[in-house]
């Protein structure tokens, strides 16, 4: 059976969700989410979004294609390559792949980077194509069923716990947060936030962030720390992001924020909760494991200099 490679169109949502669940269970994925992200896509990122089909047209792999229009350096970009487990070893990841990098050449791309998960045979794949292994993150899981979540407890004097929904009217202070806090998360390539404008339409206005269930920590009227709720609406809750400002740290607020939000969480029906973090987020790491999440997968970030 042919297997070939082309961009995608807007009725191919649902298979690459579906691709993206069975190659990563351990993140949402819905066609709702990644046609919002195709119709928002930043132009300076040449986002390219591309799918691996065979010739009875469905699905069996996808790749997610960008240069980092948002890091502080040139020329880099990003690839991350999934395919359907049920479809292995037919040459689609191949394909996706080298669609991808001449994609990102051509628009002056010299340094990749690409998640790839920590098994031998992925790991091997990447290692054949050039690429070598980076830093690493876990995907972490809490089986909201039957966890024993630490108790709710009273924020302190001075403290107040609201959601994002108190801040509909203005969230600009959640962009102005979420930005400090990203500006210092570990990674292979930094980040700088400073465009209201695109956060409101692709973070804020974006279809997995529940607003009810993320939660912030103001002290004395100022956003201090927050942890931020992505549903899928099918029972599963993922902390997308979850920091605290430097002026205001080492006071356990993210802690209590993402503790109200977890039982929040469970509240409203949620059954699985999943994060990620970089294996060197030490603190947060810490956190999660006081939640009582555990490591569900390892993924290493794999870099290959082009040009």
């Amino acid at each position: 059976m042919t297997v070939i490679v082309r961009d995608v169109t807007a009725g191919d949502a649902e298979g690459f969700a579906r691709v993206r669940r069975a190659a990563l269970p351990f993140m949402l994925a819905t066609a709702e989410q990644f046609a919002f992200e195709w119709a928002h896509a930043h132009p300076a990122g040449h986002e390219r979004p591309l799918v691996a089909v065979t010739d009875d047209g469905g699905i069996i792999g996808t790749a997610q294609v960008r240069i980092a229009h948002d890091a502080p350096e040139p020329g880099i970009g990003s690839v991350n390559v999934y395919v359907d487990p049920a479809h292995l070893g037919r040459g689609a990841g191949g394909l996706l792949l080298r669609a991808a990098e001449e994609h990102l050449a051509e628009r002056g791309a010299r340094t990749l980077y690409s998640w790839v998960l920590d098994t031998p045979g992925d790991l091997a794949w990447a290692g054949r194509r050039g690429y070598s292994p980076s830093r690493s993150a876990y995907f972490l899981r809490l089986d909201l069923t039957t966890a024993a979540l630490p108790p709710l407890q009273a924020p302190p004097a001075g403290v107040e716990l609201l959601t994002a929904e108190d801040f509909a009217a203005d969230p600009r202070p959640l962009f102005e947060l979420d930005a400090v806090t990203t500006a210092d998360e570990p990674g292979d390539v930094g980040m700088e936030m400073d465009d209201y404008a695109h956060w409101r339409a692709t973070t804020w206005e974006h279809p997995l962030l529940d607003r009810a269930l993320t939660t912030v920590a103001v002290v004395d009227g100022v956003p201090a720390a927050f942890s931020a709720a992505q549903t899928d609406g099918l029972g599963r809750y993922c902390s997308g992001m979850t920091g605290t400002s430097p002026a205001f740290r080492g006071r356990g607020l993210a802690k209590l924020a993402k503790n109200a939000s977890l039982h929040r969480a469970r509240a409203a029906g949620c059954t699985d909760a999943f994060t990620g973090n970089d294996t060197g987020n030490e603190p947060m790491l810490a956190i999660n494991k006081w939640f009582g999440y555990e490591v569900a997968v390892r993924e290493v970030r794999h870099v290959r200099t082009i040009g």
